[in-house]
């Protein structure tokens, strides 16, 4: 299965989509520093002893850390072996034909290839800075290695810390706007991959895809912007 286009694809929506379950809990969560340091702080200590006494301390929180790193190791290599394979497959540039010496409704096809380009495109390089940005925001307000001032226990200061220089919100900004995209066409393939696409769920399944890219985009953005506003101080 792991050997076929089809078992990567499969591999890669289901990854996509416990990554996307994973970043509805922690946008929602991310919004509790609005109401304060005192609720984002208990929040972020909440996480640590979850399940407890069933589960030692961080246990629960380690759980659900492996899982993702399985799935994020899991989509980035299903998504770069599908990758080399397709350039494989397609070493040159689709020729575009032309219109007249072919049916009506192949006049079409090169709109219709500009669009796979343009969504594949957006899929690569959005994954690529996802990755980056996921480094870069571990080493920033999970262990502090590039944070200057960084203060263990202190999650809603070291958000605002983030927040409050040029750089961090730069790099935070660009990386959710590329999140909407990625999330934008990959739910909406990771259903065809699973065969749940037809011709009467196509419109439902889009519009799911793109409110849902709306809703993360905004709910994550909304964080830096209310501290560049003074909202969140």
């Amino acid at each position: 299965m792991w050997d076929s286009t089809v078992g990567k694809k499969t591999v890669m929506a289901v990854s996509g989509l416990i990554m996307l379950l994973y970043l509805v809990v922690h946008m929602i969560g991310n919004l509790k520093i609005f109401f304060g340091a005192g609720e984002f702080d208990h929040y972020a200590h909440w996480l640590r002893v979850v399940g407890e006494p069933f589960m030692h301390d961080e246990w629960t929180l380690w759980l659900v850390r492996v899982v993702l790193i399985v799935a994020v190791v899991a989509h980035a290599v299903s998504a770069y072996q599908l990758s080399r394979r397709d350039l494989k497959a397609r070493p040159t540039k689709y020729a575009h034909p032309s219109p007249g010496r072919h049916p009506w409704w192949r006049r079409f096809a090169p709109h219709l290839l500009l669009r796979a380009s343009y969504a594949t495109r957006t899929m690569r390089w959005g994954g690529i800075i996802l990755g980056l940005f996921l480094v870069w925001h571990l080493l920033d307000l999970t262990t502090g290695t590039v944070h200057t001032g960084f203060r263990p226990g202190h999650p809603y200061q070291n958000v605002v810390d983030t927040f409050s220089t040029w750089y961090g919100n730069v790099i935070y900004l660009v990386a959710m706007l590329a999140l909407g995209l990625h999330v934008r066409h990959g739910f909406w393939s990771a259903a065809q991959s699973l065969g749940v696409g037809s011709r009467t769920r196509d419109r439902l399944l889009k519009t799911t895809a793109n409110v849902l890219a709306l809703v993360l985009t905004v709910g994550f953005v909304s964080v830096p912007v209310a501290v560049m506003t003074e909202v969140v101080s």
